[in-house]
């Protein structure tokens, strides 16, 4: 089994105030949904009011992230499954929940996870 991020950035949510809870509701669905399916490992949705840090080798920690990053925001879902196409299947699901396109990344193998 190979395990898949399914994410979004924030700013591709484009959904009225009055909506987001329909939202919420349609995309928890699908998290029970893949929890019942047994595919689910993790999920949820990055807090944007708790800044990031960098952690150091030695334990130092400093106010800031890698600038590639700095946008590193919105929510993302780790599902395993047998094939790339059920992830695909599963990205569109919660698409369809979140009113928004998702991004599908493969992790890889590693025997220790």
């Amino acid at each position: 089994m190979t395990k898949f991020l399914i994410s979004f950035p924030s700013a591709a949510m484009d959904v009225p105030e009055d909506e987001l809870p329909a939202v919420a509701e349609a995309a928890h669905a699908v998290v029970r949904e893949a929890k019942e399916a047994g595919v689910w490992v993790f999920g949820g949705g990055i807090d944007e009011d708790v800044a990031p840090v960098m952690v150091a080798g030695d334990g130092t920690v400093t106010d800031a992230t890698y600038p590639e990053t700095a946008q590193l925001d919105g929510g993302w879902a780790v599902l395993e499954l047998p094939t790339r196409h059920e992830a695909l299947d599963w990205a569109a699901r919660l698409a369809a929940a979140c009113r928004c396109a998702q991004e599908v990344r493969q992790f890889a193998f590693d025997p220790e996870s």
